[in-house]
């Protein structure tokens, strides 16, 4: 795969957010990211994309986006142990680890006032095994707790699992605003969701070939529930795909929705701008 920076795309006619983001991962998940953060966001705010929200899934990375909230106006963060954290924190360290883990969660998403959401949570069953399933569920429920306590944002992480998802969401009860992140349901997933108040965030995975179903959902979707993020540095929009991601290539996405949608574009970008004020909250 090319690490040669996609070339910037035409700027949007309204400003969009990017509401899931990781500028501190590499796409290897190793060693520097691929942009220093004041150039990833300069290069997205120069396009239309003038707010992102930062996203950390580890301890680490929670620590990394609170700070670099605070540091930076154009972002703010969300906090959380990404499903697949969990297990792992459980086998590494014990219970003991874990619930430490958790109580550090909590500190920060109170800690300023930048944090906006606990996420992202959720379910994975595609990396982790049946023996992480209890650890991964057991999470998700704290996290839910946690984001209905703090008045927080739940961002949810659902791969294969949208069954399962549901089912921690009708038992726990949802919070006030939350939000399906890199939605990858069918319409039908997609009305479960948005019948129990959700957000729906398409990422770069609606611009693939492959992807009908989720252009279903997208198209079935009230206006004032779409969102749009990129997961960078993570599922690059086509015709970039295998490349790294960055908040700059929003616009490509957001494109291919409003062709979708038969939507005017700078209409479409209005709504998702507002779509994010009303998800995380305004002021930033």
């Amino acid at each position: 795969m090319s690490d040669e920076r996609p070339p910037v795309p035409e700027p949007l006619p309204h400003p969009v957010v990017d509401n899931h983001c990781h500028l501190d991962i590499s796409r290897d998940g190793r060693g520097a990211a691929a942009w220093d953060a004041r150039e990833a966001i300069d290069a997205a705010v120069a396009v239309g994309v003038r707010r992102i929200v930062q996203i950390g899934c580890d301890l680490p990375g929670a620590r990394w986006a609170v700070a670099a909230a605070a540091e930076h106006p154009e972002l703010v963060a969300g906090v959380a142990l990404h499903p697949n954290e969990a297990p792992r924190i459980l086998e590494a360290g014990g219970r003991a680890a874990l619930e430490a883990a958790w109580d550090e969660i909590e500190q920060l998403a109170g800690a300023h006032p930048k944090v906006r959401a606990v996420g992202e949570t959720g379910l994975d069953a595609f990396r982790t095994g049946a023996d992480g399933r209890a650890a991964q569920v057991e999470s998700f429920r704290r996290h839910v707790d946690i984001a209905k306590r703090l008045d927080k944002t739940l961002v949810i992480h659902d791969r294969e699992t949208h069954d399962e998802v549901l089912e921690v969401i009708d038992s726990e009860g949802a919070p006030e605003r939350w939000v399906m992140h890199c939605f990858s349901g069918d319409a039908a997933f997609a009305r479960a969701c948005l019948d129990r108040g959700a957000h729906l965030s398409f990422a770069g995975t609606v611009t693939f070939k492959n992807a009908e179903p989720l252009r279903e959902a997208l198209r079935i979707a009230p206006r004032d529930r779409v969102l749009v993020e990129t997961d960078a540095p993570y599922l690059t929009p086509a015709p970039h795909r295998g490349r790294t991601n960055a908040s700059y290539l929003v616009p490509l996405t957001v494109r291919l929705m409003a062709a979708e949608r038969g939507d005017d574009l700078g209409e479409l970008c209005a709504a998702i701008d507002a779509n994010t004020e009303a998800a995380f909250g305004g002021g930033w």
